[in-house]
């Protein structure tokens, strides 16, 4: 443990890996734009995946598209490596023990390296669908034996993670993510997080829900991922309304993590 704790430290206090994976924050922000403003398009009528596969998609359609995406996946996986070597340290030593904890900071590193993967295969020309990726996973766990069981267990957990961003939302508990100096509170970072948290807490907790929905009716087309959720919210009364305005939170979750490339404690 000593020698992973050496490397996670040696990795931590690399000045030049810390602005790469500070630009892996301006490369989330700018993934949560693109599916904001897929999203709001959707809410207007207009088509398109709003999810990561989707903004993949949208990135590679420009005449630089291969060489952004090479600088996305690295970014990305420069910023899973510091999720994980934040996994192993902390101010308070009691908290490294916390396999809570080490468990969230993992969890983030892999969805990070699971984007990374979509943009490295885009970047190649292929082709990513996490829709169908959720869909194939929720077919072979309703397969298994237990597979509703556990179908289920993804699906509340994934329901509070979302439920954990509206609250560090409306809490401010993100706060403790950042370095702020003095007054840059009032420039109005805090407020996208606010908003922008809330909004990303929205669309991950109905992702969840979608799950529950999917081992509830054994049909696993049902979930299917952040795109699914996303248009689910279409069919709900004012739906395009409130489509459209977690579309633009989203966008301003964007924003956040722009800025938090900047200020983020590291």
């Amino acid at each position: 443990m000593s020698t992973a704790k050496d490397a996670a430290r040696a990795t931590k206090g690399s000045d030049g890996f810390r602005w790469v994976a500070r630009a892996g924050f301006v490369v989330v922000g700018i993934i949560h734009i693109i599916i904001g403003s897929l999203a709001v398009s959707i809410a207007l009528g207009g088509g398109g995946d709003a999810d990561q596969d989707g903004a993949m998609q949208q990135v590679r359609f420009s005449p630089v598209g291969g060489l952004l995406l090479a600088v996305i996946a690295a970014g990305l996986i420069a910023l899973a490596v510091w999720q994980i070597a934040s996994a192993f340290l902390a101010a308070n030593p009691e908290e490294t023990k916390k396999w809570g904890r080490r468990v969230k900071f993992f969890g983030i590193a892999l969805s990070y390296l699971v984007i990374a993967g979509m943009a490295i295969i885009f970047a190649f020309g292929g082709e990513a669908d996490s829709e169908k990726a959720s869909q194939t996973l929720s077919a072979v766990l309703l397969a298994a034996p237990a597979g509703v069981v556990l179908l289920v267990i993804i699906g509340l957990t994934v329901f509070g993670v979302g439920i954990g961003f509206v609250v560090s939302g409306f809490t401010r508990g993100f706060k403790k993510l950042l370095d702020l100096p003095s007054g840059v509170e009032r420039g109005g970072i805090v407020t996208f997080g606010v908003v922008g948290y809330i909004a990303k807490g929205i669309a991950v907790a109905v992702t969840g829900v979608l799950f529950v929905v999917a081992a509830f009716t054994n049909d696993p087309d049902t979930s299917s991922g952040l795109d699914g959720a996303l248009h689910s919210l279409v069919a709900l009364p004012l739906g395009p309304v409130i489509l459209c305005a977690v579309g633009a939170g989203l966008a301003v979750y964007g924003l956040f993590c722009i800025a938090r490339s900047r200020y983020a404690r590291m």
